[in-house]
């Protein structure tokens, strides 16, 4: 098998709503909407991510995205009316969680360097 492309899915309750705060987590628009109630971000030729109205799946999803580094991309986020949790520290990495309108969390994660 030769996967090309992976989208990574984030159920919500209100599309409307939940596009408007990922627009600004992403710092961009969607690129597409291929159907009602589905809206699609892309970052490389294989990262994607799709959000998507599902009342029923709303507030499960987990997110995690490689950002380097991460205390720009926190006052980006805080710029931007959204509350990202204090950036931790772990082993061998740096993460910040914030959660979007219904709860899913969005989990940012930078590497530490050696």
């Amino acid at each position: 098998m030769g996967i090309a492309t992976i989208f990574a899915h984030v159920s919500c309750s209100d599309i409307k709503v939940s596009s408007a705060w990922y627009e600004k987590l992403f710092g961009k628009p969607p690129i597409r909407r291929p159907m009602p109630g589905l809206v699609e971000w892309q970052f490389t030729d294989s990262a994607e991510v799709q959000l998507y109205e599902q009342t029923e799946h709303a507030g499960h999803s987990i997110l995690t995205l490689g950002v380097l580094p991460l205390e720009p991309e926190r006052k980006r986020l805080q710029q931007a009316g959204l509350k990202p949790d204090p950036i931790e520290e772990t082993d061998g990495y740096f993460i910040m969680r914030i959660r979007d309108p219904d709860g899913n969390l969005v989990v940012f994660a930078s590497a530490k360097e050696d």
